[in-house]
């Protein structure tokens, strides 16, 4: 071989070895979504891939750790308890770091045993049954407000700003909603007011006309309904339907534009919602950022406020691996009890949290649906 081939094949050959030997970029990190992409919720699960989505994006530009990326490893749990369960499994054995979800507490109940034996961070969005946090799971956390909490600001509202006496109330005996009941109706008969029926409706059925006809008869001023949208849309079409007499408020599962398409919207004007504040009513710029980000990503606004807490269930997931420089969850959960404060959120508020992994503080609006359909917050 002559010496002027022997050069640049000796080059080649330190090149090749130089090539071989650069270390491989890390994988990107995975997190778990879960929630109803399909299935009456939908609705809500649509608004969480959004949301994450964007998110995800906007992470990815500057990158996380050193400059790895996020992969988001979505699960459909179609709102359904057992279907959640499989879920849980799924995103574990997908070798994810954390999961934000589930969307009701019926699906992240049975979802936070998996998640904490399998020793996850997990932080929900949305699903606000008080007795989830009382489990003792150190690596469960929640972004939303807590239904006693409500069942205190529906109280007040009804007996001081529309002034009732005498109200019904309603639940499907989900675990959210019969937990909300059961606090409203607590803070309803301390505040004085008479609570003349607590009764539940089964939501696989489609025709309540029998226990709207007894309610009626019972003369209540107002019937507090702490169920989900889509039975809360046939409770107001029906109820228009027979010229009960009473005045309809609603729990915060029920804050969704699709209940007015259910029930038509002469049964629905007129119905208050209790809720955290909607995302067009939420102060604060980097709530106002947010919902412009959104606006521009999808040419629409992010109409539910569920959809901007599954934004925060991310974001603080993210604050905490950066916080800790690590995506071990052990180490995520003790920053988030001990040292995580003062967080400003896409929901408008500083958010914090106590020993049981639950939002300090609450924030809860009452909201009328207008005759144009539109939710618009009483003042």
């Amino acid at each position: 071989m002559s010496k002027k081939l022997l050069v640049p094949i000796t080059l080649l050959l330190v090149l090749s070895i130089a090539v071989g030997c650069k270390p491989a970029a890390e994988e990107p990190i995975k997190i778990g979504l879960q929630a109803p992409i399909t299935g009456e919720y939908a609705y809500e699960g649509e608004g969480f891939v959004k949301v994450v989505e964007l998110l995800t994006e906007q992470i990815n530009e500057k990158g996380i750790l050193g400059g790895r990326t996020i992969e988001i490893v979505k699960c459909d749990d179609v709102g359904k308890p057992d279907e959640s369960s499989k879920c849980a499994n799924q995103l574990v054995s997908a070798g994810v770091k954390a999961v934000a979800g589930s969307y009701s507490s019926t699906c992240t109940e049975p979802a936070s045993v998996i998640y904490d034996e399998a020793g996850l961070l997990q932080i929900t969005p949305s699903s606000t049954a008080t007795r989830l946090s009382q489990k003792g799971f150190q690596r469960f956390f929640r972004v939303c407000f807590l239904d006693d909490r409500q069942g205190l600001f529906a109280a007040n509202f009804m007996k001081d700003k529309l002034g009732v006496k005498k109200i019904g109330v309603i639940h499907d005996n989900s675990t959210y909603a019969q937990g909300l009941a059961e606090h409203t109706k607590r803070y309803s008969e301390e505040a004085g007011l008479e609570v003349v029926i607590f009764d539940a409706i089964n939501p696989e059925d489609t025709d309540f006309k029998p226990i709207l006809t007894k309610i009626d008869g019972l003369g209540p001023d107002a019937v507090y309904f702490s169920g989900y949208h889509p039975q809360g849309g046939l409770l107001l079409k029906q109820s228009k339907e027979l010229g009960t007499g009473f005045t309809w408020v609603m729990g915060n599962a029920c804050n969704n534009p699709e209940m007015v398409e259910i029930s038509g919207l002469d049964a629905a004007k007129g119905c208050y919602i209790t809720t955290e504040p909607l995302p067009k009513d939420i102060p604060g710029d980097v709530a106002k950022k947010f919902y412009s980000d959104f606006v521009a990503k999808y040419d629409e606004p992010p109409d539910s406020v569920w959809w901007v807490m599954a934004g925060d269930a991310m974001r603080v997931i993210i604050k905490a691996m950066e916080e800790t420089n690590s995506t071990d969850s052990a180490k995520m959960a003790e920053y988030l009890h001990n040292e995580f404060a003062n967080y400003p959120g896409v929901t408008g508020n500083i958010i914090g949290f106590d020993e049981k992994g639950d939002r300090l503080g609450t924030v809860h609006e009452a909201y009328i649906i207008t005759e144009a359909g539109e939710f618009e917050m009483v003042k």
